[in-house]
């Protein structure tokens, strides 16, 4: 019987995409359309092999196994029969591992809970590949509070954070010793607030001493920091407050700071950096290479000035070694390698306008370029001394894709690209160390990823690791519309964009088009990637709409200098600007738009950029949908938004006609707005506050609020599938179709 159901609903399931038509249970809740990854991978040390995870059909959980490059002999390193502890009838879940220097060791995180965005608190556990033994380490702490466990470099010891302190425990003994005790709700050791989480990328606030002596932190303290209240309503019967530091634009930050202990325990010493701790970033910070010193990136209130620093650990002695400064802002870039005996390190710059890898001496006297020309290196890839290249990403002729190229070290040579010509789009490279292969992924707005294991000096394919031939096929089946990319030129630059039609288009027809809007700096959405399918805009496109988007200036891409310092200080202004004058000349080449039928909308900084063209060009947008949006600039986290902005007290007028609360009396069409109540990012503060002004003058508008939604409003049963419906309900409503 049950065999009989689930053949009913296998052809269920297949009739609902093979008759051409998506439906939104299918995306949003069914799965129906995911794609297969592969992995995760990680390059062995020797180079000739890759470990991944496989299930392991008898005794459940995960095998940590190894395969040759280029054989593909797999080989068991770690059976889940391995990391079944004492007593338990099932092997660990495996979260993330690290293998110690020596390859003895196994250290695995477990039991994992989720802070902010990612899962970095849990359990950890040590396997003796020797002994056999598999210990739980953290005796002396609560359960799933540990933080960023990692071996010391000889792996007789692992350092741990912990209900913010930072402990060492002896692998040996058992022994664990607390390196701080003053962690609190105030006092944050080894890990970091919310701000530095969420613009910084900083979690991991410790490290390990090249000789395993000493430990580096990071300490913060929140205390003066303002303090912002979710209000949770759903999981008691009285309401629970749940405080968190969060400085907002123009408050005060944590003092942060950063100290050197004795990985034995003993007094912290603290590196003397100059300047306010509160408006100043200490950005990034690491040993140098078999060495006591640390290097230190001290980013100024304004993020247009960073000062590198060595501190000596054991003195305490910081040494100014450049500054990179801009006009504008400056980025953090985690691409630092250190060269030639530790004598040089890499460091990324747009000094020349264009974003390039440089090579800096220790002394910080002696900079040469090492990439070169008008393009911007994406990311960097491999960095290989020995073969004498360096491999990154670019695309210097097509903004939406992004291509493998490489150059020589010495700055010495053309940019070479390595990624196939017969393969327009995205491609990405997890390389291994000596470059000599690579698992390689492409894609573009047709091809679901197809994943290979490749020889990276010819790029020919050695096996193929995924496919994803059937969810291909199951989307060929649907005959989705056609997007097309487009240039748009509106005078002062060309842009970016794509239209999407409906499958059955009929040029001679007038359709209704709606914008999908992003416009910040931190993202682009034209690009020429798989992106899921883009199944939400396809999906209006089966309903009869045209969908169209369009990267204004400022937007992640990589057109220079120029392109993304542009929106600096102007940030709500110059995009929207952009946006309806790209609007305009898309209607003017496309005239099967209904420019009488005219939507737009967003998600997060989209959310404001929708508001700001719907209600500042009544003319061209006669509908909006604003979601998870910030309603007034002045409410967001201060590291982001001064950082496009400049600080408050120097800027506040451009803050103010930026946000699209400013200009909510202007709203002429239909606006729908919908946000999470437990959005820790954009607060429901500035749903509040939008609704507030909208109704003081008496406009008329569509709600949504999602009780203890995070910022992605995806969480609790049947979220996102409930989220897009009250979407196409409202377009449907607002934008009918002929």
């Amino acid at each position: 019987m049950k065999n009989i159901i689930l053949l009913l609903l296998l052809c269920f399931s297949f009739a609902s995409w093979s008759q051409g038509t998506l439906a939104l249970v299918d995306i949003y809740k069914n799965d129906t359309y995911r794609q297969k990854g592969f992995g995760p991978v990680r390059w062995m040390k020797d180079n000739e092999g890759y470990s991944t995870l496989e299930r392991n059909g008898t005794f459940g959980g995960y095998d940590i196994v190894r395969y040759e490059a280029t054989s593909g002999a797999r080989s068991v390193l770690v059976s889940s029969e391995k990391l079944i502890p004492d007593g338990a009838s099932q092997p660990l879940t495996i979260a993330n591992y690290e293998w110690s220097m020596d390859n003895s060791k196994l250290l695995i995180f477990t039991n994992t809970r989720k802070v902010w965005r990612y899962h970095t608190r849990g359990d950890y556990w040590v396997l003796d590949l020797m002994s056999g033994d598999l210990t739980q380490l953290g005796s002396a702490v609560k359960a799933t509070t540990m933080m960023f466990a990692k071996f010391s470099p000889d792996a007789t010891r692992v350092g741990y954070v912990s209900e913010n302190n930072i402990y060492v425990e002896s692998l040996e003994s058992g022994a664990i010793t607390p390196l701080t005790t003053d962690g609190s709700a105030s006092i944050i050791n080894g890990t970091f607030d919310w701000v530095y989480e969420e613009e910084l990328s900083c979690r991991d606030g410790f490290r390990w001493s090249p000789d395993g002596t000493q430990i580096a932190y990071w300490q913060s303290n929140t205390e003066g920091t303002g303090t912002f209240y979710l209000i949770n309503n759903l999981d008691s019967n009285y309401s629970q407050p749940i405080p968190f530091p969060y400085p907002k634009v123009g408050t005060s930050n944590s003092a942060v700071k950063v100290g050197v202990v004795s990985s034995s325990g003993g007094q912290t010493q603290w590196f003397d950096v100059p300047g306010d701790p509160r408006n100043n970033y200490l950005a990034r910070m690491d040993f140098i290479p078999n060495s006591s010193e640390v290097m230190i990136q001290q980013l100024n209130r304004k993020q247009n000035k960073n000062t590198v620093w060595t501190g000596n650990t054991h003195t305490m002695a910081l040494t100014s070694l450049f500054t990179d400064e801009d006009k504008a802002f400056l980025d953090i870039h985690d691409n630092i390698r250190w060269l030639d005996h530790d004598q040089y390190f890499t460091w990324t710059s747009e000094k020349d306008g264009w974003l390039h890898l440089y090579k800096v001496s220790r002394d910080g006297k002696k900079m040469s370029t090492i990439t070169q020309g008008d393009f911007d290196v994406v990311s960097i890839n491999c960095i290989d001394p020995e073969g004498g290249y360096v491999y990154y990403i670019a695309s210097p002729e097509n903004y939406t894709q992004r291509y493998l190229y490489r150059s020589k070290m010495d700055g010495n040579s053309a940019p070479e690209r390595m990624s196939p010509a017969d393969q327009p789009g995205q491609h990405a490279y997890q390389i291994s160390s000596n470059a000599k292969y690579a698992i390689h992924t492409f894609q573009n707005t047709t091809t679901p990823n197809k994943i290979d294991l490749i020889n990276l000096q010819d790029h020919k394919t050695i096996r193929v690791l995924e496919d994803n031939s059937m969810l291909a096929a199951r989307i060929n089946a649907l005959r989705l519309g056609r997007k097309e990319f487009v240039k748009l030129d509106i005078g002062a630059v060309v842009l970016d964009a794509w239209i999407l039609t409906p499958p059955k288009f009929d040029p001679s027809k007038k359709y209704p088009i709606i914008f999908y809007v992003y416009g910040e700096p931190a993202g682009s959405t034209v690009q020429d990637a798989w992106q899921g399918g883009d199944l939400w805009h396809q999906f209006l496109a089966q309903q009869g709409y045209v969908v169209a988007s369009i990267d204004n200036r400022g937007t992640n891409t990589p057109r220079g200098q120029v392109w993304r310092k542009s929106i600096y200080g102007q940030i709500g202004i110059l995009a929207a600007h952009d946006q309806a004058a790209a609007a305009s000349k898309l209607f003017q080449m496309f005239p099967y738009i209904d420019t009488s039928r005219v939507g737009i909308w967003g998600w997060s900084g989209g959310g404001q950029m929708t508001m700001n063209c719907l209600f500042r060009y009544p003319k061209i947008y006669k509908a909006g949908l604003a979601v998870s949006f910030v309603a007034d600039q002045r409410l967001y986290d201060n590291i982001y938004q001064e950082r496009y902005m400049g600080l408050l007290e120097e800027n506040e007028e451009n803050y103010i006609a930026g946000s699209p609360i400013s200009h909510a009396k202007d709203l002429e069409g239909n606006l729908m707005i919908i946000h999470g109540t437990g959005d820790d990012n954009v607060h429901y503060q500035n749903f509040e506050r939008m609704a507030n002004e909208l109704i003081k003058y008496n406009k008329l508008f569509d709600m949504m609020s999602y009780p203890m939604r995070t910022h992605s409003i995806s969480e609790r049963e049947n979220t996102s599938l409930h989220l897009r419906e009250t979407m196409i309900s409202y377009w449907k409503r607002v934008l009918p179709v002929n």
